[in-house]
């Protein structure tokens, strides 16, 4: 049995705008190189599935995984601990958060050198946010904010260092500009690269970068992705960031609550485009968000063309 469209559809079929499919395999630039998150365990379940997370993703050998610091600092020692037991058990290269919420300046120094002591060579610099919501307030004694933190811990080793970049504005900035200002500040001040916020429209990355160039930034922005299977979690991680979450991506999970396989395939469908259209664009390296679950991660990087170490 045969089907044959009506002719005013061939018409639309034949006389439609064609669009060039995305490099395959053969065709695309080599593997780009990749970086994962952690977030420390607060029970032994969680640690049991952060450390299968992090099996799971060793062998596909990673620039760095950075492991987070909790809002004013709430994470420090089980933060250290993460890392310290990264660098003695695996392969993988820590970066450690560090922030300048509720501490001062010899406090902040003090936990820096004990990460230089651990082995850890790598921290990514960052304001922070203080606990329970409450307006931020630089320590009397501190580092205001993340361009002092950089130039403080430049005092205290060579580090390499991290910052944070927000394509579509930190919450708290008095405008786009300003806040391009700030990373330029955070970049002079001795940081090696900036990795940016969860986004989930490619476009605003890419605006963001010719923006960035504008303002005379030059150093690596990483784009950060967050592979998406609990729209809801990704819904209010993202409004507490001032990320725009496209009503498209709720209308594709729309009626999936109680079908979590579905969800983890529409999930690896959207990532799986967006870190492709970038790098069709020239993008040779990504930081994923993993919120400590190795499967999506693992697929994506595998269709980024990143394959286990031989």
């Amino acid at each position: 049995m045969s089907h044959t469209p009506p002719r005013a559809v061939l018409e639309r079929w034949l006389s439609g705008p064609r669009v060039d499919p995305l490099p395959t395999p053969a065709l695309r630039a080599p593997a780009p190189a990749i970086s994962f998150e952690f977030f420390p365990p607060k029970t032994e379940t969680l640690e049991a599935q952060l450390w299968a997370c992090i099996r799971r993703l060793e062998p596909l050998a990673p620039r760095f995984v950075s492991i987070t610091y909790g809002a004013g600092g709430s994470t420090q020692e089980r933060t250290h601990a993460t890392v310290t037991r990264l660098v003695r058990e695996t392969t993988l290269v820590p970066a450690a958060h560090l922030t300048c919420v509720g501490a001062s300046r010899g406090e902040v120094d003090d936990v820096a050198r004990r990460y230089w002591d651990a082995g850890v060579r790598h921290i990514v610099a960052l304001r922070g946010d203080p606990p329970g919501g409450t307006a931020y307030a630089p320590h009397p004694e501190g580092y205001a904010y993340a361009a002092d933190l950089v130039a403080g811990l430049r005092r205290v080793a060579d580090f390499e260092i991290s910052v944070a970049a927000y394509p579509e504005t930190h919450t708290q900035a008095v405008s786009p500009q300003a806040d391009l200002d700030n990373l330029k500040r955070k970049l002079d001040a001795g940081a090696t690269r900036a990795i940016s916020q969860v986004f989930f429209e490619t476009g605003h990355f890419l605006d963001f970068l010719d923006r960035a160039l504008a303002a005379g930034i030059t150093a690596p922005i990483i784009p950060g992705i967050m592979p998406v299977s609990n729209f809801g979690q990704a819904k209010r991680i993202s409004e507490m960031a001032g990320t725009h979450v496209p009503a498209w991506m709720g209308e594709m999970f729309d009626g999936l609550d109680d079908d979590a396989e579905t969800r983890k395939m529409v999930a690896a469908s959207i990532a799986a485009e967006q870190v492709r259209t970038l790098q069709a664009n020239g993008i040779d390296e990504f930081h994923f968000y993993t919120l400590n679950r190795a499967d999506l991660t693992y697929a994506i990087a595998r269709i980024l063309g990143v394959k286990p170490a031989r």
